[in-house]
């Protein structure tokens, strides 16, 4: 878009960003720059290419899932304007547009930073959205508003240069209380809120921490780091594991790249050690979290006093005063989508949102009913969802018959009946199978022959289009993933079936187990089976999955084995949901699981690049930051030169001792006498890396640091040079990547 319109609202950081991205669009667009190397850049803009070609996901990037009614707003007139008039909620508590034209991208940005909304990170090889619980600080059960943490880790880690070229993603959730509600169990870093004592016995906030989680083909359940971390300690704790992962993640073979890879190699206690170490350069040892997040507790605390409760036959004689004729169906919504929070006489009410599609003119109409009957405070929910806060008791009616004009009112919230899903074929590249026409398909199952699962919050059903978990299948009691089942010359489309997954009755997330795989067309009946079991054999009180651990696997794939037989197969079972054409895998390059590859001249440019970065952090005093931007040109700059002897290397640690084995003796610099590592045997390059960990991030050591990563740059620069001087055109072309504009 040659035209771009940036506000004056919009920060310097976010402009430059928004910029940038077009002139990258632009030399993309004129062959300036390779499409691998602009795949990597516009994925950390948050824009994902689709299954369609030549359109763009949009995903949008709220933290914890928080927007104002004027962001909605603004989120919905922008789908309109670029996308299809559709917000796609997520399990990370993100919105996504679909259909985008890449040239749009930039003013689509701009337009929603202009209403304080950022696209930056929420994909690529980055931090992700920090997903929280969506009912923090109104939770009855919480010890603590996880709010304030949770937007200081997002505030902290956006455009930090500890996560700007991570070998893989990372994903961060934050649980209000011990029920976690936000699925701590499954993420790189969960955050669970308790209350300690601190070394001068003063109780204080702190956190359970647990590491490694991760769900896709080969899921992992975190294992616990701290029992109990002080709050004020959990920034730094996770900056350096972060340099951990950063410095010694597997970079080239990506399906190994995840933080679970690593620590299940290192061991917990081995990881701990390497975290230790990375203490002395972290640029907080400690960092206070800030009550006052927003400038509005005060003002909060006078608005939300204290209000006398509402008993539900109040609630229920409005409803009727007030015309409302399906009393049973109210009821129902009453109990299942309300909660009195913890702020006594007020309310949350909780949006059950069919696939998490929401029109444009739908979110626009609950803007109004936000500003009129609840706080400027709308949660994402990681079911796709949406929660409203602080709602009078006397207003549970109104708002109700303004909900269920707009099909908002749906009861059964997190229930059973509310299934989570991921988008499937109708946009990913990676999907196998349809996940909306199944998600479809089973809601009308348990809505007509077991309609009491809308009061279950014990059984959580999820799907997934793959194997890779976006919809968190492997989190869920029962969880089903697309597949495909060869049958002589014909494949048709299955379903993977995943059972006793997410919590036990004692709250503890588990891992779901690959039971069998049925034909996609039989998931109905395979649902259907298994609550039929569940309902005749379980025990009174007996959970779900207690039941399922209790009758063993085995017992389930028996159970299951003959909606499984492929010797019964109609000719509708080689068609998908929502698909009257035979079923054939078309399965995409994904752009988050895709190999990168990098050029060796637009690598240099990446050196100076961050060169750039780090020089900037220098004249703003973030000493930290200049000297992990500096850290990060000699890893750039050593794997351009080992691409030009095809040496792949698949850890930083690895390109480090690679780079000093093939040009390490043709790079040499003096050292200044306090900067010299106690190992003296170490090699120039080799102790210039290694030292990042070493020693206080202070000024002087910023000055010797990057002042040796620009002499370094240069070298990359005159060795690469040398190597081209056979071939003048191509000197003059990758050379010019490389300068400074």
């Amino acid at each position: 878009m040659s035209n771009l319109i940036i506000s004056e609202k919009v920060s310097s950081a976010a402009k430059r960003d928004i910029i940038d991205l077009n002139a990258k669009i632009n030399a993309f667009n004129s062959g300036e720059t390779p499409e691998e190397s602009f795949r990597k850049f516009r994925l950390t803009r948050g824009v994902y290419g689709q299954r369609q070609p030549g359109v763009q996901m949009i995903r949008i990037k709220l933290p914890y899932g928080r927007i104002t009614a004027d962001q909605l707003v603004r989120i919905a007139d922008t789908s309109d304007k670029f996308a299809t008039g559709n917000l796609h909620a997520t399990t990370r508590q993100d919105i996504q547009l679909h259909f985008v034209k890449l040239s749009d991208s930039p003013q689509l940005w701009a337009d929603l930073e202009d209403a304080g909304i950022t696209l930056k990170e929420a994909c690529g090889n980055t931090i992700r959205n920090v997903t929280a619980s969506s009912v923090a600080g109104i939770d009855p059960d919480e010890p603590f508003d996880v709010t304030p943490l949770t937007h200081s880790i997002f505030t902290y880690f956006l455009r930090n240069p500890i996560n700007q070229d991570m070998g893989r993603k990372f994903k961060i959730a934050v649980s209000s209380s011990e029920k976690d509600s936000a699925l701590a169990f499954i993420h790189d870093v969960g955050l669970i809120a308790k209350l300690g004592v601190n070394a001068k016995g003063e109780t204080v906030k702190g956190f359970k921490v647990l590491i490694g989680g991760g769900l896709g083909a080969q899921p992992f359940s975190a294992q616990t780091a701290f029992e109990f971390l002080e709050e004020q300690d959990v920034i730094p704790f996770i900056e350096a594991l972060l340099r951990v992962f950063d410095r010694h993640g597997e970079r080239t073979r990506r399906h190994k790249a995840r933080m679970k890879f690593l620590l299940n190699d290192m061991g917990l206690e081995g990881m701990m050690e390497k975290v230790a170490e990375e203490r002395t350069a972290v640029k907080n040892k400690v960092f206070a979290i800030p009550e006052d997040l927003f400038g509005t507790n005060e003002a909060e605390s006078i608005t939300h006093a204290a209000r006398p409760s509402v008993s539900e036959a109040y609630v229920l004689e409005n409803a009727a005063q007030n015309g409302i004729a399906d009393l049973d169906t109210f009821k129902k919504w009453l109990q299942t989508n309300t909660f009195e929070q913890k702020q006594k006489g007020w309310y949350a009410v909780q949006l059950r949102v069919l696939l998490g599609d929401m029109s444009s003119d739908t979110a626009r109409s609950l803007a109004d009913i936000v500003r009129q009957y609840a706080a400027d405070d709308i949660r994402v929910t990681v079911n796709q969802g949406y929660i409203l806060r602080f709602v009078k008791g006397e207003d549970l009616v109104p708002i109700y018959k303004e909900l269920n004009q707009l099909g908002l009112a749906n009861p059964g919230f997190d229930s059973t009946m509310d299934i989570t899903t991921c988008p499937g074929t109708d946009t990913c590249n990676l999907a196998i199978s349809s996940s909306y026409g199944i998600t479809r398909a089973l809601e009308d199952v348990m809505k007509d022959e077991f309609p009491e699962m809308i009061y279950n919050e014990d059984i959580k059903i999820k799907i997934s289009g793959c194997m890779n978990g976006c919809g968190q299948h492997n989190a869920s009691n029962i969880g089903f993933h697309g597949s495909s089942i060869k049958n002589g010359k014909l494949v048709l489309p299955a379903l993977q079936v995943l059972l006793g997954g997410g919590f036990t009755g004692d709250g503890i997330g588990l891992i779901g187990d690959k039971v069998i795989k049925v034909p996609t067309k039989r998931g109905p009946e395979a649902l259907r089976t298994i609550f039929s079991d569940y309902e005749a054999n379980a025990f009174d009180g007996e959970y779900f999955n207690q039941y399922y651990q209790r009758q063993t696997k085995n017992y389930f794939f028996q159970l299951l084995k003959p909606i499984a037989d492929l010797t019964t197969l109609q000719d509708d079972d080689y068609r998908d949901w929502d698909h009257d054409e035979l079923f054939k895998t078309e399965i995409g390059v994904g752009e988050c699981a895709s190999v990168m590859v990098d050029l060796v001249a637009t690598t240099i440019t990446e050196g100076q690049e961050k060169l750039s970065l780090a020089k900037e952090n220098y004249e703003l005093g973030i000493w930290a930051d200049a000297i992990y931007h500096a850290y990060n040109v000699l890893i750039t700059g050593a794997k351009g030169l080992l691409m030009t002897k095809d040496v792949n290397t698949n850890t930083q640690y690895g390109i480090i001792n690679d780079f000093e084995a093939n040009f390490g003796q043709e790079f040499k610099y003096e050292t200044p006498a306090q900067f010299e590592l106690a190992d003296k045997a170490e090699t120039p390059f080799r102790s210039l890396a290694f030292s990042i960990n070493k020693f206080e991030p202070t000024e002087e050591f910023a000055t010797y640091f990057l002042e040796k990563a620009d002499q370094f740059l240069n070298f990359v620069r005159d060795t690469r040079g040398a190597q081209l001087m056979d071939n003048s055109e191509l000197v003059l072309q990758e050379l010019s990547f490389g300068k400074d504009s």
